[in-house]
């Protein structure tokens, strides 16, 4: 029982993000967006 969940959870949270990318182009949107964050990150964390 708790593997079942563990799946439906692990696949409900898979699935969100591309619900909302309907398109190739939605999807590259998206992967721009998290770049985009993960440098902006990066940049405010390096230390020199």
């Amino acid at each position: 029982m708790k593997k079942l969940a563990l799946s439906l959870a692990l696949i409900t949270f898979l699935a969100l993000p591309l619900a909302g990318c309907n398109t190739m182009e939605g999807l590259g949107k998206d992967t721009s967006a998290a770049g985009h964050a993960l440098e902006d990150s990066a940049q405010k964390t390096k230390s020199y």
